[in-house]
């Protein structure tokens, strides 16, 4: 089981309508993740995008597209990593495979029951931090979605901004797959949160997205960014840290 410490997020793009063997690809890597013991993984799809070819692709109300982009997370010790990793280019061909070294703030704990701004524009260049919190779209906090209820915390400590993903296929720590339904009616989803914020505000951030994520994983990597941002005040400069 994956615990909290030294981890690596593995990231695979690729069309969502590649096969491998008459599978969709992104299901045959989940199935093997799935069986070699792997503690979570979530499918993320795009609405647009473009690869090594150049063509975009995007999605509208009229046509599906089968050629959409398409995400595979999921985060692991290095050494399951460098155990999977010659079965995942086997799997997944000439697509991209991305490896980063991550930290695992909080593990998925399965012993508990599943359940404004300045108007100056700046542009902000340096070291940050990423936090990516994983949970199901079922969770609730408080009476309402817990991604919802996250993201209003966020604003309201003065947050640089998070994005919701909604995932199609994945797993978590109970090892019940979670699938999107064709009428996009399932509320057992894959969430995952994305937040990029100073080492400082998401320090202080932490305690309380400990608190209300009961069952979920949280982790913290290094990024480097190009943004521009609302926050007058605070200029990251780089990293300060030891």
């Amino acid at each position: 089981m994956l615990s909290s410490g030294k981890a690596v997020k593995v990231s695979i793009y690729l069309s969502e309508g590649a096969t491998h063997h008459g599978v969709s690809t992104y299901s045959s890597v989940l199935d093997f993740l799935f069986f070699r013991g792997v503690a979570g993984a979530t499918v993320l799809k795009g609405v647009a995008g473009f690869g090594a070819n150049h063509h975009i692709h995007s999605a509208n109300f009229v046509e599906i597209a089968d050629k959409l982009p398409v995400k595979i997370e999921f985060i692991e010790t290095p050494e399951k990593v460098n155990q999977l990793l010659p079965k995942l280019e086997e799997l997944v061909g000439s697509s991209l495979i991305e490896l980063q070294e991550t930290t695992v703030i909080k593990a998925e704990d399965i012993s508990t029951p599943e359940r404004p701004p300045s108007a100056d524009t700046i542009k902000i260049q340096g070291k940050a931090r990423l936090m990516q919190i994983y949970f199901g779209e079922s969770d609730r906090w408080d009476d309402k979605p817990l991604y919802e209820a996250l993201v209003q915390a966020l604003r309201a400590n003065d947050i640089a901004g998070v994005t919701v993903f909604r995932g199609i296929l994945g797993y978590g720590a109970h090892r019940r797959v979670h699938k999107e339904s064709p009428l996009h009616l399932s509320h057992d989803s894959s969430i995952m949160l994305s937040i990029v914020d100073t080492e400082e505000k998401l320090q202080s951030f932490l305690p309380l997205a400990d608190k209300m994520v009961q069952e979920g994983i949280i982790v913290m990597s290094d990024v480097d960014i190009i943004k521009y941002s609302h926050r007058a005040t605070e200029i990251v400069k780089g990293d300060d840290r030891p």
